[in-house]
């Protein structure tokens, strides 16, 4: 199918994106894809990137890490242990063969323990190797508030403050081997929350599905933060959402959803689509910490009520330093303080 003409494919897709559910459904994906004519991940510049991808042993982290090795590119997988690891590598090779699986690699990392995020960080500086690419993915719903080894509230650390961490410990080494990207996966769940810093543990309210909508709304307004501070190093910083997709969090997050919007909800591939598309795509336009969603930026907000009151930002950015006890710099390589 050839794609339609500019003005009739930009009209359709703003229709799509005020219907909201078609939008975030498979039905968004497939006619985007149909309509734009979207070249395939597989046909995307991967070969001679190196991209880290959190959370890759399941649903969108292993269907990103598939597209990229698919499209030619390197990839070090982060698992919070060995066994998820070597699943995760023997499931790629049956799915991909031997020859493809050379470019895969994993290692361990928990993100609700910050010391595991400064030792994964000071191995990768020590790798003689570059990094053109992080895809913050790893998240989870939990069902009951609890505190992490380091007493932060575990929704808020795995989301926001551990990859804030990671990212900054290899701010460096991505600048280094600019052009890089960062691209963090968020939720359109955010959409329902604003952020407010002094809110993000959710102290005395806690809910899972409203606190990890405010984690998600974080990452969107710390990408924008991220690209302020460091987008002329060479750096993008993105953040996109997938849309509704099956993976195994809805399932065993929201099982009344999956069982209501089960048969319109996207597959793992067509949910990380845009996740791979920024990571290697050249005519990707790094600018102010977009919000994508299939291809395109998006409106940070749907309704006034999430917008945040001025210096949110500058206070999530102030919290985000003081509790990972860094200071982001392209110029030197951090501590090891693991």
């Amino acid at each position: 199918m050839a794609p339609a003409p500019a003005p009739l494919a930009r009209a359709l897709d703003a229709a799509l994106e005020i219907t909201v559910v078609p939008s975030f459904s498979r039905v968004g994906s497939a006619v985007r894809s149909r309509l734009e004519g979207w070249p395939s991940t597989a046909s995307l510049p991967g070969a001679g990137h190196r991209v880290l991808v959190t959370g890759g042993n399941s649903g969108l982290g292993y269907a990103t890490i598939r597209a990229l090795l698919t499209a030619g590119a390197e990839v070090l997988v982060s698992v919070r242990d060995h066994d998820k690891g070597e699943r995760t590598v023997a499931r790629l090779r049956e799915d991909l063969g031997d020859g493809v699986v050379e470019r895969v690699r994993y290692d361990v990392l928990d993100l609700s323990d910050l010391t595991s995020v400064r030792t994964f960080a000071a191995a990768r500086r020590a790798e003689a190797a570059p990094l053109h690419g992080i895809i913050h993915n790893a998240g989870a719903m939990f069902p009951d508030r609890a505190e992490t080894v380091d007493g932060f509230e575990r929704t808020y650390q795995v989301h926001v403050l551990a990859p804030f961490l990671l990212t900054s410990d290899l701010l460096p080494l991505l600048a280094s081997s600019a052009p890089s990207r960062v691209v963090t996966v968020t939720s359109g769940g955010m959409y329902t929350q604003k952020l407010e810093v002094d809110r993000l543990e959710s102290p005395d309210d806690y809910r899972p599905s409203i606190a990890y909508a405010r984690a998600k709304r974080a990452q969107v307004v710390l990408t924008r933060a991220w690209a302020r501070r460091f987008g002329r190093s060479g750096i993008g910083f993105h953040v996109m959402h997938p849309g509704w997709a099956l993976t195994p969090g809805v399932e065993s997050s929201l099982p009344a959803f999956r069982r209501v919007m089960g048969p319109i909800l996207r597959d793992p591939s067509e949910g990380a689509d845009t996740a791979v598309y920024l990571a290697l795509a050249d005519d990707v336009a790094d600018g102010p910490g977009k919000l994508w969603h299939d291809r395109r930026p998006r409106s940070q907000h749907k309704v006034p009520w999430t917008r945040s009151p001025a210096g949110e930002e500058d206070a999530l950015w102030d919290r985000l330093r003081r509790d990972a006890d860094t200071d982001p710099s392209v110029t030197t390589s951090g501590s090891d303080r693991a």
